[in-house]
């Protein structure tokens, strides 16, 4: 098909009635004059409440109030919304109903605790695309859509990785009968293995599916509305004067995305700069406004950008008999880390040591200092920040290095880098 759109809203946009209301009258108003898929995350902070309730069920505690709010919440939002959970509402195509799907959820629960810890995570979790299409589409009368059947992904759970060839020819097959009948609604985040478990793309991972879609369409763009006024050189909570990019390279952002840009999810930008696919990002608060727009160009020198991660955990290799780090040492260390599950966000070495910056989990830690610690000294240090500078000069460094003190930095051609303890830029 010609001309696809895809519309990407994030859990900010459906938070609420009047937000889902928000969405409809944008859909209307700049998504009827071309074919659609929307894609759709949890709503507001879901994932998070479905995260505690897995965690409550796998470590053997109650966890049926916290279901029962989940549950009240998503009711009271569909009752707002006009929505008769046993019916399909405006849907041209039925989604679930509300109450089969937490039929389903508290059974899922039930059995937590007897498998894999990650697989178990993701038949969890997934529960809040689910949940917020089936209220979405209801509302404002949309195809919806089960997107894991069509996303095949591997069994690496939490972060499946893609079968293209099989996830093309499924989206390719599917996809244009239902787009000359309408609006398509699908999930973000989610895709499903050859024998049909439930898998996770990574957390924000929403942003990466509207890229799916729109790659094996071949659409004509991507617009993700956000609750910003479009791709940002900080963020506004932790920055008061931001700049926005009225437009930039895939380059460029896919290099902020990477160090943890919070806007757009990493993933996203290969495929559509694969396919010259151009990324539209808007603000769902002021939907006339320019926003910014991603694609493939040439501009001036660009603002310094200002990315902070938090929760990041510094972990020290040592070698135990003052031999140097060699080759070898490393290829332990970067196995053990791949099987741990824990992604390097920075790394150094000298001579007898190597360190490398993660995203903090308890658990995948302790099973990497099981794997090392016969083979390397161990130290680690949590509650940390990692701050990126990209395009730096002189003063951006000054500012966000003051009063911080630095446990490792690190600076290239176009990128400063440290970790520290402060908690606040």
């Amino acid at each position: 098909m010609e001309n696809v759109q895809v519309y990407k809203f994030g859990g900010a946009s459906v938070r609420d009635a009047n937000a889902i209301r928000n969405l409809e009258g944008i859909v209307r108003r700049y998504g009827n004059q071309q074919p659609l898929v929307i894609v759709v995350s949890a709503m507001g902070k879901t994932t998070n409440a479905l995260e505690q309730l897995f965690q409550l069920a796998h470590s053997g505690q109650r966890y049926e109030a916290p279901l029962a709010e989940l549950r009240a919440f998503h009711e009271n939002v569909a009752t707002e919304l006009g929505i008769n959970n046993d019916s399909a509402g405006r849907a041209s195509t039925p989604a679930p109903t509300l109450a089969d799907m937490f039929t389903d959820l508290s059974d899922r629960l039930a059995t937590v605790g007897y498998g894999d810890y990650d697989r178990q995570y993701d038949q969890i979790v997934s529960f809040g695309e689910l949940l917020a299409t089936c209220i979405v589409a209801r509302a404002i009368g949309a195809q919806w859509l089960d997107c894991r059947p069509l996303i095949r992904t591997d069994h690496t759970w939490r972060e499946g990785s893609l079968d293209w060839p099989t996830t093309e020819l499924n989206i390719s097959a599917a996809l244009p009968e239902l787009l000359a009948q309408g609006p398509v609604l699908t999930q973000g985040f989610l895709g499903g293995t050859a024998g049909g478990a439930t898998t996770t793309l990574g957390r924000e991972g929403s942003d990466y599916t509207a890229a799916i879609f729109a790659y094996c369409l071949r659409a004509a763009g991507v617009t993700i509305w956000k609750d910003v006024a479009g791709l940002l050189n900080a963020d506004p909570k932790l920055f008061p004067d931001t700049v926005r990019y009225p437009e930039i390279s895939y380059r460029e952002t896919i290099e902020m995305a990477y160090y943890g840009a919070s806007v757009i999810h990493p993933k996203t930008l290969k495929p559509l700069a694969d396919r010259g696919i151009p990324l539209r990002v808007k603000s769902f608060l002021e939907p006339e406004a320019e926003g910014t727009l991603i694609h493939e160009c040439q501009h001036p020198a660009l603002a310094p950008a200002f990315i902070c991660k938090a929760d990041q955990c510094l972990l020290s290799f040592e070698s135990k008999n003052f031999a140097f780090i060699s080759e070898e040492n490393l290829e332990v260390i970067f196995g053990a880390l791949a099987q741990a599950k824990l992604k390097i966000n920075l790394m150094q070495n000298s001579a007898i040591s190597f360190s490398v910056c993660t995203d903090f989990s308890e658990r995948r830690v302790h099973k990497l200092m099981d794997v090392l610690r016969e083979h390397f000294t161990l130290h680690y240090n949590t509650g940390l920040m990692l701050f990126t500078i990209k395009n730096y000069d002189a003063a951006s460094i000054a500012r966000l290095t003051e009063g911080k003190r630095l446990l490792l930095e690190q600076r290239t051609r176009n990128t400063f880098q440290f970790v520290c303890k402060t908690e606040a830029p």
